[in-house]
């Protein structure tokens, strides 16, 4: 046996393949979703900090309305398979084509609130369905 480690070694198809097949269905979605994240040139959740701008994509997993301040905010939950982040539309009830499961890409600068990070009022973009 060689000295090197076997998650160092070059993967062939084969194993891929197992690695796929032995995957439950969330790491699947997850590594799908990073790989989306890198082709598109957008910086990875998990590597954002405190007032970085930023450009990132990912799927939305839950869109709520929860007033804040006495203001309603839409606030919806980005996740690109590397960790999740907060999206917050002040001042809106709703927004088209805002809604569980749609990709998207936003830009802004984060902050971090209670823990995790958050992006207010960002420039955004909704991914075209037939992609999904």
């Amino acid at each position: 046996m060689s000295a090197v480690p076997r998650s160092e070694k070059p993967a062939g198809r084969f194993r891929r393949m197992l690695d796929r097949l032995s995957s439950s269905q969330e790491d699947l979605e997850s590594e799908e979703l990073r790989e989306d994240a890198e082709t598109a040139g957008c910086t990875r959740i998990g590597d954002c900090h405190d007032r970085q701008i930023v450009t990132v994509t990912g799927t939305l997993r839950t869109v709520t309305l929860r007033p804040r301040a006495g203001v309603p905010a839409l606030e919806a939950e980005l996740f690109d398979g590397s960790a999740a982040l907060d999206v917050v539309w002040l001042g809106r009830r709703s927004i088209i084509g805002i809604e569980p499961g749609r990709k998207l890409i936003a830009s802004g600068r984060i902050s971090m609130s209670r823990g995790r990070r958050v992006l207010f009022n960002p420039k955004y973009e909704l991914r075209p369905l037939g992609r999904e």
